[in-house]
């Protein structure tokens, strides 16, 4: 008897260095060259090189991809990867990204390049106290590591990468640069993939959450990515007891109220303000804005929002002037439809357009993380939400010292509310406005009444003169040319 324990688990071990080995050569190195863009400069650019990792997964009719990080790949201009012990690199391409999720597919022509591997299959979403093993090519080193840790908590946190906040996995395996996009296991299949590291810490790295991983691939069945849906309301919490009274709302009976919904929600004629949403798909809907997505384990009531591809429905049981109502909202918009500033931006050049030596861009999220400059002041647009009317704000982004703008050089980050008097709905509405004026004066005001004047026929005489004398090619970004 005691011979056979033995054989057994010899043959245990034998089979579980195999399973190893299989899992590993399914990891990947990817390496990327990309743009670093410059919104202060928005017609430059430089070249950055970096280095994540990835892994092997099947998709139909047994295509191969490489599952990774949208970060790692973010505005490229060249990819190459390899497998695990192989030196050989193969150029990759972009088949699908979620910039939303961090999330992105490669492929790779070559089918040498996947030899024999095994791709590695999805497992379920972990536990907290679970134990996961997160593979990569960190810093620090050339060949693969792979470090072990535990599930901490799973809740909602922000995506770095997106601004956009989703269910997220924390985990206190070491993770470090270049871990980025790789898998994270349990059991031998993959539960996440690694996404950002809080630098401040010791040991707490998130994971983009299996679930999330499966949406976006679901997503991509068509050939199209749709993304993750939003409501497009704004709600407030009901944990304060006199709120709770002044709705009429039972002490026992929880939810969100709605305190406001964007002018183009899916959600607009559907729910009203001061409607009381007590459930989600049947969720019930904690005072605090949190639901149950597992015994004893709360997050974001988005989370069930989340979880629908774009074009399905969502049910909402609300209370309504004291009664309980049903209703369904269609899921039509993501976060950008319904943002007065645009979440992160990747994969393309900013926009801009000069005038006589004054440089004026839409207000993003990019410009913002790029300066420090008037911040504050901006960083209220960031809260606000659009209206039929003012879908996007333009800004004066810095004016080039000549002649013609002596006494402006000072404006910077200034934001714009009217261009001769007139308001306008989206930075290419107020292109037009600029350059389809006849006026002798474009005269810019912010909310303030400061006002800014170009004198129109000489900074069009004069615009040459300044591009070349600043070393500018193009007068505006290739979406205006």
């Amino acid at each position: 008897m005691r011979v056979l324990w033995v054989i057994i688990l010899a043959v245990a071990s034998l089979y579980a260095q195999v399973k190893d080995e299989e899992t590993k050569e399914a990891i990947v190195k990817i390496y990327t060259v990309a743009k670093a863009l410059d919104y202060q400069e928005p017609w430059s650019s430089s070249m950055r090189q970096s280095t994540g990792s990835g892994a092997i997964i099947a998709g139909k009719n047994g295509q191969k991809y490489i599952l990774t990080n949208a970060h790692v790949v973010a505005n490229r201009t060249f990819l190459e990867v390899q497998r695990y012990g192989e030196r050989r690199r193969f150029i990759a391409t972009v088949h699908a990204v979620s910039h939303q999720a961090d999330l992105a597919l490669l492929k790779v022509e070559d089918e040498r390049f996947f030899g024999k591997v095994t791709p590695l299959e999805f497992g379920e979403l972990p536990h907290v106290e679970q134990e996961i093993v997160v593979y990569g090519y960190p810093m620090g080193g050339n060949t693969l590591s792979a470090t072990i840790g535990v599930v901490s908590r799973i809740e909602h946190h922000r995506y770095t990468h997106s601004g956009e906040s989703f269910l997220a996995i924390q985990v206190d395996a070491a993770v470090n640069p270049g871990n980025s996009g790789g898998p994270a296991l349990s059991q031998g299949k993959v539960v996440g993939v690694v996404m950002q590291v809080i630098t401040s810490s010791q040991n707490i790295g998130y994971l983009v959450p299996v679930s999330m991983v499966r949406h976006f691939i679901e997503d991509m069945q068509d050939g199209r990515y749709d993304g993750f849906p939003e409501l497009g309301i704004v709600t407030q919490r009901l944990e304060n007891p006199a709120l709770k009274a002044y709705y009429g709302l039972e002490e026992q009976r929880t939810g969100n109220l709605v305190a406001d919904i964007v002018y183009n929600s899916p959600a607009k004629g559907v729910v009203k303000e001061g409607d009381i949403i007590t459930h989600i798909d049947g969720h019930k809907i904690e005072d605090d804005g949190t639901v149950a997505f597992r015994h004893n384990e709360y997050t974001d009531f988005g989370y069930y929002a989340d979880m629908h591809q774009m074009g399905e429905r969502v049910r909402l049981s609300l209370i309504r002037e004291g009664k309980t109502i049903e209703v369904e909202v269609t899921l039509s918009k993501v976060a950008d439809d319904i943002l007065l500033v645009k979440t992160t931006q990747y994969d393309q050049m900013p926009s801009y357009f000069i005038e006589g030596g004054y440089i004026f861009s839409p207000l993003s999220r990019n410009l913002l993380l790029s300066t420090k400059i008037n911040q504050m002041e901006l960083s209220q647009y960031v809260r606000e939400w659009p209206t039929e009317e003012k879908k996007e704000v333009a800004v004066l982004l810095k004016v080039l010292a000549s002649d013609i703008s002596r006494g402006n050089t000072d404006f910077r980050m200034w934001p714009i509310e009217k261009v001769n008097g007139e308001t306008y709905v989206d930075f290419k509405d107020f292109y037009h406005k600029v350059k389809q004026s006849k006026e002798k004066y474009l005269v810019f005001e912010d909310k303030d009444g400061i006002k800014v004047v170009i004198d129109r026929e000489e900074a069009q005489a004069k615009q040459k003169e300044i591009l070349e004398k600043y070393n500018i090619e193009f007068d505006r970004s290739i979406d205006f040319r």
